[in-house]
């Protein structure tokens, strides 16, 4: 019979520790879709938008007028972006001020979405390159931040915003900005 050489137990024996890792931090961790925001209770990074369309982008000063607000990235390669659309649109019909910030699109691309879906935005702008996406820590579309009259960043949340999404997680939010 052939003698077991510790080299050989070695392997199943760290791979059965980094899955007893895995597992124990997937149980602990929470959600693992989490990201952390860096902006969160920061002031809003500088607007640095081209135009979209007719109107200029929104300013820095509009994210600052006094007023609670979401702050939405998006774009028209993004699926998740026209699932969330109708939702962005009740949210906008009920009052909601939502600033739109088309990510690393066409032009003609990000038009004809709007013009398909319709436009839920107050003012939008485009991000042609990222790096106001970047500056604001952006991880991917779509993502919305509720900002208060200030321009303090109250919510980060990575996504599209479905009915549950805006009732227990956005709308409180808005709710404390309004308040603040």
């Amino acid at each position: 019979m052939a003698k077991l050489s510790p080299l050989m137990i070695l392997p199943p024996v760290i791979f059965a520790g980094l899955a007893a890792m895995f597992w124990v931090s997937m149980e602990r961790g929470g959600d693992p879709n989490a990201l952390p925001s860096m902006m969160v209770g920061r002031a809003a990074p500088p607007v640095i938008l081209t135009p979209l369309g007719d109107s200029p982008p929104f300013t820095d000063a509009t994210l600052r007028d006094g007023h609670a607000k979401l702050l939405n990235y998006w774009a028209s390669w993004c699926a998740p972006c026209r699932a969330e659309a109708p939702m962005l649109d009740k949210i906008a019909a009920s009052g909601v001020p939502i600033y739109g910030v088309n990510y690393k699109d066409k032009k003609e691309d990000a038009l004809a979405f709007l013009a398909e879906t319709g436009s839920p935005y107050a003012a939008i702008g485009a991000d042609l390159a990222g790096k106001m996406a970047l500056n604001w820590g952006v991880y991917g579309v779509p993502e919305t931040y509720v900002i208060d009259g200030k321009g303090k960043v109250l919510l980060r949340f990575p996504g599209p915003i479905t009915e549950s999404v805006w009732t227990k997680t956005i709308q409180p939010a808005l709710q404390k900005a309004a308040a603040e």
